[in-house]
C-alpha cells in the first residue's frame, strides 16, 4: 500500500487578495483558523485559490508562505498543475524545495491531450520530484478526464499515490477502486459526495466547504472512520443547502463571498471571475445563517 498523505478533510483554501497582490497576513489568519477548526490538510494554490490568475511569483510565494506558516502541523499540498508540462515541472520542483508535503496536479486543460499524453505528462512530473502526487480529475473544467486504464498505468509510478476525483460519477469511482485497489488513495473532489466516496473506500475530501465549516467537514469524515455512519450521513445531508449555495455559481466565487461574510478580508475576485448575482448571494446568506455561521 502506498503512502496516505492525509485522512479526513483537506481544505481547498482561498487566496485573500488585495488590489495589488496576496494579503499574506489574512492568509495566515485563515490558515490558523483552519488548523484550529480541525482541518486535516491545507491545499494551497488550487482552483479555490484562484491559481489560474496568479503570477508565477505569487504562486510560488503562496506555497512558501503556507509551508512556513503551517510548520509541519498538518500536511501542506501545493497545486502545481499546468497545461504546459515544463511549467508544471518547474512549479512542482519549487514546491518540493519549499517544503510542501505533496502536490495536487490537475489534468492539462485546453490542450485536451490523449490518454497517452496524460501518462507522459504525469510521468515527467513524477520523475522530476520525490514527494507524493495527487492526480486531479475535473473534466468539467479541463475538458479531459482520466480513464480507468490510465489510472492503472499511472498507479505504477511510485510517487503517484492518490487522486482527487471531481468527475461526479460514482460508478467511475467504483471501477477505479476495483481496478487500482490500494495503489491509489481516492479523495472526493465534490462536497456533496463525501460520504458516498468514503463508502467506496475513499480516505477523505479536498473541500471547498471546509473554508466556511472546517470542524463539521472534518467531523463528517471522522464520524465515518469511527463507524458512526448515521452521524456522518446526517451531517452530509444537513449541509446540502450550504454546499448547493457554494456551487450555485462557479467556484470560487461563492466561497470567496462567503468568507467575506464570515469576517475575513478575502478581497476581490480576479477577473474574469465576477461578483455574485443578488439572488445567489441571498441563497448563500440564507444557508450560512441556517448553519449559524452568520447572524
Amino acid at each position: 500500500m502506498k503512502q496516505t498523505i492525509f485522512q479526513g478533510a483537506g481544505v481547498a483554501i482561498i487566496t485573500p487578495f488585495t488590489e495589488d497582490g496576496i494579503n499574506f497576513e489574512e492568509l495566515g489568519r485563515i490558515i490558523e483558523d483552519q488548523i484550529a477548526g480541525g482541518t486535516d490538510a491545507i491545499v494551497i494554490t488550487g482552483t479555490s485559490g484562484e491559481s489560474a490568475t496568479m503570477t508565477d511569483e505569487e504562486h510560488k510565494a503562496a506555497i512558501k508562505y503556507a509551508v512556513d506558516k503551517v510548520k509541519g502541523r498538518i500536511p501542506v499540498i501545493a497545486g502545481t498543475g499546468s497545461n504546459e508540462t515544463s511549467y508544471a515541472i518547474q512549479l512542482s520542483q519549487y514546491a518540493e524545495k519549499a517544503g510542501a508535503d505533496a502536490l495536487l496536479v490537475v489534468t492539462p486543460y485546453y490542450n485536451k491531450c490523449t490518454q497517452k499524453g496524460l501518462v507522459a505528462h504525469y510521468r515527467a512530473i513524477a520523475e522530476s520530484v520525490s514527494i507524493p502526487i495527487i492526480l486531479y480529475d475535473v473534466p468539467s473544467r479541463t475538458g479531459v478526464g482520466i480513464q480507468i486504464p490510465t489510472y492503472v498505468e499511472l498507479a505504477k509510478i511510485p510517487n503517484i499515490v492518490a487522486v482527487k476525483e471531481a468527475n461526479g460519477d460514482l460508478s467511475k469511482i467504483l471501477r477505479l477502486r476495483a481496478a487500482c485497489g490500494d495503489s491509489l488513495t481516492v479523495y472526493s473532489g465534490n462536497d456533496d459526495q463525501i460520504i458516498p466516496i468514503l463508502s467506496l473506500g475513499g480516505k477523505g475530501v479536498i473541500s471547498v466547504l471546509s473554508n466556511v465549516a472546517p470542524r463539521d467537514t472534518h467531523n463528517m469524515c471522522q464520524y465515518y472512520f469511527d463507524g458512526k455512519v448515521e452521524e456522518a450521513a446526517k451531517l452530509q445531508i444537513e449541509y446540502t443547502d450550504l454546499i448547493d449555495a457554494l456551487f450555485c455559481e462557479v467556484n470560487p466565487i461563492p466561497v470567496k463571498v462567503a468568507m467575506r461574510k464570515l469576517g475575513y478580508a478575502a478581497g476581490p475576485l480576479r477577473m474574469p471571475l465576477s461578483e455574485m448575482e443578488p439572488a445567489h448571494e441571498k441563497q448563500l446568506e440564507d444557508a450560512l445563517r441556517n448553519h449559524g455561521l452568520i447572524k
